[in-house]
């Protein structure tokens, strides 16, 4: 991969270094009985990484889809810049948060670069009528979104694989082309789901250092991961989740020394902890939440 990591993004989502991209204010998300996520507080600045972990079933990718607009949160609120984020996915995705999923979601049959251009729709301003008559301004905007594709293809190491379809792409490499594709909406928060899953060794290096590529070009990144080397080398602060609720936040000496992380990763109980029966009961719950946004009409164009 070939980054500059001395060039800041002037693009729209950039921002100053220190400034409060995302704030995220008592966030809970209930599916009828169930309490996946619990008054949830997290601010993530520019200039930053932050982390989010916790053991299967803590309610993290609860949690990030309260923040892109897939969920709808029971209560709280969640603000990026300042401004509460609207209820639907893509108008988050036009504020300015972009994500990735946990379960890759390419389009398979269309091309490396085609996957791209996908993401810059929220960008680009021309409408139904002059997609039509494909007359001069429509040419133009395409010729932008097309040299900004092939751009962002460079910064993640597939410039060389433009033309190649999408599913014919090594595991690692799709990887990258959802990040691509993402950053290709010009975000100024990216969140990530567990961006190394399935990576070996030399992949996860390549993935940090396309992760901190990506911050220093001046988008704020969150991230969910499992893999706790990477993350601590990874972030400048992680907040653990454990049954939905926020059990410490910190650096990595914090985290790592808080013996109620350890706990909850090697499995003795905490105090309250609803034990392993509604920790099933919400994943239930999340896996059904999720197969209905997925089969709701048009919902592949919010990705």
């Amino acid at each position: 991969m070939t980054t500059d990591t001395t060039t800041k993004d002037t693009s729209p989502g950039a921002s100053a270094p220190g400034t409060t991209v995302l704030d995220a204010r008592g966030v809970t998300m209930r599916f009828g009985g169930l309490t996946a996520v619990r008054d949830v507080d997290l601010t993530v600045s520019s200039g930053e990484i932050v982390g989010l972990i916790g053991p299967n079933g803590a309610g993290k990718t609860t949690f990030f889809n309260c923040l892109t607009g897939l969920y709808i949160p029971t209560e709280g609120e969640v603000r990026y810049k300042g401004q509460v984020l609207p209820p639907k996915s893509f108008k988050v995705t036009a504020a300015g948060i972009a994500r990735t999923f946990q379960n890759i979601r390419l389009f398979g049959n269309m091309t490396v670069l085609e996957n791209v251009l996908v993401g810059r729709h929220t960008r680009t301003k021309e409408g139904f009528w002059s997609a039509v008559l494909r007359g001069p301004g429509f040419h133009k905007a395409e010729a932008a979104s097309r040299e900004r594709a092939t751009e962002l293809l460079e910064f993640v190491g597939l410039g060389a694989k433009a033309d190649h379809l999408a599913r014919n792409l090594p595991y690692g490499e799709q990887r990258k082309l959802e990040i691509a594709r993402a950053l290709a909406s010009e975000p100024g928060l990216l969140l990530l789901d567990e961006p190394t899953a399935g990576m070996n060794p030399q992949e996860t290096r390549a993935a940090e250092e396309l992760i901190f590529a990506i911050r220093d070009r001046g988008t704020a990144v969150l991230v969910i991961e499992h893999d706790m080397r990477f993350i601590f080398n990874l972030c400048d602060r992680v907040a653990v989740l454990v049954q939905g609720q926020k059990l410490v936040e910190g650096d990595a000496a914090t985290v790592q020394g808080d013996e109620r992380v350890i706990a909850a990763y090697i499995g003795e109980p905490l105090e309250n902890d609803p034990g392993a029966a509604e920790a099933a009961e919400v994943e239930a719950a999340e896996a059904a939440a999720e197969a209905t946004t997925d089969a709701a009409p048009g919902k592949e164009n919010d990705r």
